[in-house]
């Protein structure tokens, strides 16, 4: 499945913000995003959070054949895998260009920087040596996987523990964590990668790129460094041609994050092993913040007691007591009550008013029936409301 291109407009409003020196997240040109470090429960798991990138690490170790080139030397690989859980364009058991470069990258920088000491781990030479394996799996993708994975890599590989070994004779005997402590990798120093993303023909610079900014570069540039200021590896992509001060203010700005990475590694693993020792708790499900969703879960709000049967006099105090009795409910009319005086019931009072109308109509009907001579001169002049009475007359004098 490929990827949601960007639209013009939101390709324009990139490009705009970056040269008002403005970025999405509010983040500063050279300002990292928040780099959260957690250890599972098992010797080399780490989860490294680099905003809303997750990656997860896991080294391994088993006993195999040395390289004839180099017997007395032990195998540090390297696995690194895109699934289609962190991004939609992913592909699975697909090996895309993007997932050749960070393989590339991440060997060049950990394994031929020789950051661990390979001759450690030989058991006999040129029959049995460990081989260290690191896979990295890309939980989330949202921009600088390369700075993520290296970082989660060195942290891992800091943490891991292979199991002790004796040899007698040619017996090689491997011993569980129960029967000996394990025994950690000698790393000599940590090279961790910075990422320099360039906009406009290299005219504006940012660390850390997002991965909305990485749709809109036209190159970018990865320094791996240690807290030493050796440079391990430098990698340029892109066609963008770079000057020397833009290469010398980048490793500049590369030695101070990567001081500040190294320091951070070293403090969670501080903070892990003192756990261990204590007997605390730890891995990733305590250190996930437990969000759980129930019904009856209210906050608690700190109350004072001292004086509370003292505020409850006085408020009783305050209130006027009404000595009155309540007057009993007064039906007025079927299906109607009232309660108190001086209130009325327009609903029974209407309908008497309708009666007495209806009472008044019907009188009024029956004298209209009658018949009513109106006389308003001396002539005689006579006006006849109802001539049926008249007529029925006249009719009884014929007969």
């Amino acid at each position: 499945m490929r990827d949601t291109p960007l639209s013009n407009c939101e390709r324009l409003f990139l490009l705009k913000a970056i040269e008002e020196t403005k970025r999405l997240d509010g983040r500063q040109t050279y300002d990292y995003r928040n780099i959260k470090i957690t250890f599972g429960t098992d010797y080399g798991c780490c989860i490294v959070e680099l905003g809303k990138t997750r990656v997860l690490c896991q080294v391994s170790c088993e006993l195999v054949p040395p390289k004839d080139s180099r017997p007395t030397e032990g195998l540090v690989l390297f696995n690194l895998e895109l699934s289609p859980m962190a991004s939609p364009a992913f592909e699975p058991n697909r090996q895309s260009e993007l997932l050749v470069t960070l393989n590339r990258q991440l060997e060049r920088c950990l394994r031929n920087s020789k950051c661990v000491d390979t001759e450690s781990l030989c058991i006999i030479s040129g029959e049995k040596v460990w081989q260290i394996r690191v896979d990295v799996h890309v939980l989330n993708h949202d921009g600088n996987l390369l700075d993520a994975a290296s970082i989660a890599a060195i942290s891992a590989l800091s943490h891991f523990r292979r199991p002790d070994a004796s040899v007698l004779g040619r017996d090689i005997t491997v011993y569980s964590p129960e029967e000996r402590d394990p025994i950690p990798l000698s790393i000599y120093h940590m090279p961790i990668c910075v990422s320099f993303a360039f906009f406009l023909q290299g005219s504006y610079l940012l660390v850390d790129p997002c991965e909305r900014e990485e749709r809109v570069m036209d190159g970018l540039l990865v320094l791996a460094m240690n807290k030493h200021r050796e440079i391990c590896s430098i990698q340029s992509s892109g066609g963008i041609m770079l000057l020397k001060d833009q290469v010398l203010r980048c490793s500049k700005i590369a030695s101070v994050k990567v001081s500040e990475i190294t320091e951070l590694i070293n403090k969670a693993l501080k903070n892990d092993k003192k756990v261990r020792k204590e007997g605390g708790k730890f891995g990733f499900a305590e250190s996930m913040p437990k969000d759980r969703i129930t019904t009856l879960k209210r906050d608690e709000t700190p109350v004072e007691m001292a004086d509370v049967n003292e505020t409850a006099e006085e408020i009783l105090n305050r209130t006027e007591t009404t000595t009155e009795p309540v007057p009993s409910p007064v039906l007025c009319a079927t299906g109607t009550a009232q309660v108190g005086e001086g209130v009325v019931n327009s609903w029974g009072l209407e309908e008497e008013e309708d009666e007495e109308d209806e009472h008044q109509m019907t009188e009024d009907r029956k004298t209209a029936d009658d018949v009513m001579v109106i006389s308003d001169s001396e002539e005689e002049e006579v006006i006849i409301l109802n001539q049926e009475p008249q007529k029925s007359k006249k009719r009884g004098k014929q007969k």
